[in-house]
């Protein structure tokens, strides 16, 4: 077969056995220096934020800047009465959900529930100006609360010590928003994206029933509590406290869930509707907190919240407490309730971005919610992200801009102002209710029954994931979840796909024979197709792979007595890069059918891969001759050979006839 291939390689000069050759270009080299800075531009920068700023003169950069880090100077000229409208509406709804939800979520973390108002204040002001989405509704979350309380109480007992506790979450706010800024400033948002879709519905829907759980103090009016956030704790601790139990509270907190969760039906029923469920909150404290006042519930056994200061948020940033004793604890804290927050708040703004055709910026959010939690943890705020019932509430009660956020704002500055002293008989009783009823809605069991129907694995990262913050613990459930996501990630490089490919009948099209039913195998050649960047994590299982699909495809010829296997074709289109192991992986494979009498071609590999082979030589040992465009090139070039060492070998046949 040797005179043959001498024969294609030199016809190759002009044409694959006389037709077009469309050969594959090898990209000019490039600097190492200019090389990285690309490679790191498309990594951080991949939605380009300085193309606007291209061809502007100085003033207009200026202009330009201060509107993409301030991004209410680029829509606020455009603002109108209209819109005003709109979201005077929205921000005072929103308010009647943050005002309860907001003392609630206080209660969560363990912090005084008047810290709920602080931060329903200054936090949205910051991300009004600094915010890109026009739905997102800012304030305290529930999940958030849960996790700062429970990791904050392995750093102190809020109970021991009140004062070193709230100065510690100021602190563990502090970090959580720096570390938010600056995974915005430095453009490390892709962190983030390892929290995949089914992590977050685990995790979301395993924390807001560990959060259901712990209300359950409230409801029966319990004084001792366990710390601890899984459910066999909690459990030992309500049923070893049966004779504790206090009726009123428990009927009480019955019936105010009740007509909570009546509220929403009726909304979910009528969307119209929204703002019955929305008002639902604040309605369930007013009536709760004129039946305690007049009945004098708290003689019998139902708590109220008490006093609650008057006024504005004090300031807290002389509070901020950086003693080594506790920092790793705060740094720790503040890190794993930043991203969470970051997770939950993004996905929501995306979310209600996509239903109203804009677009938000994730690095700006960061940078966004990152400066509001550093504002907030200076002014008496603790985490504040954008929770998905606020936002729900705020969307359906047809916000325009985040001018709705400083609406709200007022609003809660008007309670802090003239209303705290209402709240003083407010039984806490109507805040587990309240509680119960908002974190209902976040155990998306449909969601995952979609992934079991859709990816089991994905299914099973997210029953993971609550399962372990149920049965462990918030922090064990996340690493859990977050720990089977990479590894998931790992063994798409590990081990990528390799795929057989035929030809589709009456056509140049090549395609999985596992896929395409009537795609055929090409007699003699053998089409593989490479779908993952090689690198040393996979380089050996690929040798190992494409080893054994050689041996499957002689033992199939053989077994078939059709023609022994000539021509391997490695399908590159989708590498789209390759290290020194990949390279010499690929070497090793040369020697390996070369050895076997078998010649080995390569299909468009991508500019990155060309390269390195052409630098580490391997294009001179494969011959550039046998790197084509497509696949039909190469089987055209392949059964070309096939059929012209078919006519020498009939040809050589006659004429031994012909002299015996």
């Amino acid at each position: 077969m040797g005179n043959a291939d001498d024969t294609y390689a030199s016809s190759n000069k002009l044409g694959h056995g006389g037709g077009a050759n469309h050969r594959v270009v090898i990209p000019p080299p490039q600097p190492f220096v200019k090389s990285l800075k690309n490679t790191l531009k498309e990594t951080l920068f991949p939605d380009d934020p300085l193309r606007q700023f291209k061809n502007q003169p100085p003033g207009k950069k200026f202009v330009l800047g201060m509107q993409y880090v301030f991004p209410i100077l680029e829509w606020g000229p455009r603002y109108t009465l209209a819109f005003f409208k709109a979201d005077l509406i929205a921000g005072i709804t929103i308010a009647s959900l943050a005002i309860p939800q907001g003392i609630s979520y206080a209660k969560l973390a363990n912090l005084p529930p008047i810290l709920g108002l602080y931060s329903s204040f200054v936090p949205p002001l910051i991300y009004a100006i600094m915010g890109s989405s026009r739905d997102l509704a800012v304030g305290t979350v529930a999940v958030g609360s849960l996790l700062m309380g429970s990791m904050m109480g392995n750093v102190v007992n809020a109970n021991d010590d009140p004062k070193l506790y709230l100065h510690l979450a100021f602190t563990a706010t502090f970090f959580a928003g720096l570390f938010e800024a600056s995974l915005g400033i430095f453009r490390l948002g892709f962190i983030v994206d390892f929290l995949s879709h089914a992590t977050i519905v685990g995790f979301m829907s395993g924390a807001a029933t560990v959060v259901c759980l712990q209300q359950l103090k409230g409801i029966l009016g319990l004084d001792h509590f366990t710390h601890a956030t899984d459910v066999v704790s909690v459990m030992r601790s309500i049923f070893t406290q049966v004779h504790l139990w206090r009726w009123e509270s428990a009927v009480l907190g019955c019936v105010f869930l009740f007509y909570l969760l009546l509220a929403r039906y009726f909304s979910k029923k009528k969307p119209k509707l929204f703002w019955i469920s929305a008002m639902a909150p604040l309605t369930s404290v007013i009536l709760a907190t004129l039946l305690a006042y007049l009945t004098h519930a708290e003689k019998h056994g139902v708590q109220v919240i008490g006093e609650l200061k008057k006024g504005i948020n004090p300031l807290s940033i002389m509070d901020l407490n950086f003693d080594s004793k506790y920092l790793s604890g705060t740094i720790k804290t503040g890190i794993v309730v930043g991203i969470i927050a970051l997770a939950e708040g993004i996905a929501v703004g995306r979310s209600f971005a996509m239903f109203k055709n804009y677009h938000i910026d994730g690095n700006k959010e960061m940078i966004a919610f990152g400066m509001m939690n550093i504002a907030g943890s200076c002014t008496s705020c603790y985490l504040a992200a954008g929770p998905f019932s606020r936002s729900a509430v705020n969307f359906n009660a047809g916000c325009k801009t985040a001018v709705s956020n400083i609406v709200m704002a007022f609003a809660v500055m008007i309670t802090l102002l003239f209303l705290t002293p209402l709240f003083h008989y407010t039984p806490i009783v109507v805040l587990s209710s309240i509680i119960i009823a908002a974190m209902l809605g976040l155990i998306d069991y449909e969601a995952a029954i979609h992934l079991w129907h859709v990816d089991k694995f994905d299914f099973l990262v997210c029953i993971s994931a609550y399962v372990g913050v149920v049965f462990a613990s918030i922090e064990v459930g996340l690493v859990l979840a977050i720990g089977l996501s990479v590894l998931r990630v790992l063994l798409f490089v590990a081990r990528p796909r390799t795929l057989v490919l035929g030809n589709i009948p009456d056509s140049k099209v090549y395609r999985s024979i596992d896929q395409y039913q009537n795609a055929s195998n090409v007699p003699g050649i053998l089409i593989l197709e490479i779908d993952s960047p090689i690198y040393f994590a996979n380089s050996n299982y690929l040798r190992e792979r494409i080893s054994r699909w050689i041996d499957d495809e002689e033992d199939r010829l053989k077994s078939l007595g059709e023609t022994n296997l000539q021509y391997v074709v490695l399908d590159m289109s989708a590498v789209g890069n390759i290290d020194t192991s990949g390279i010499s992986m690929l070497d090793e494979v040369k020697k390996i059918i070369d050895r076997r009498g078998i010649k080995l071609a390569m299909v468009n590999p991508g500019a990155e891969v060309i390269k390195k082979l052409n630098k580490s030589k391997f294009l001179e040992t494969i011959g550039q001759e046998w790197i084509f465009l497509t696949v039909g090139e190469a089987v055209g070039a392949c059964n070309y050979l096939l059929h012209s060492c078919a006519q020498k070998l009939n040809s050589d046949e006659s004429e031994k006839y012909n002299n015996v």
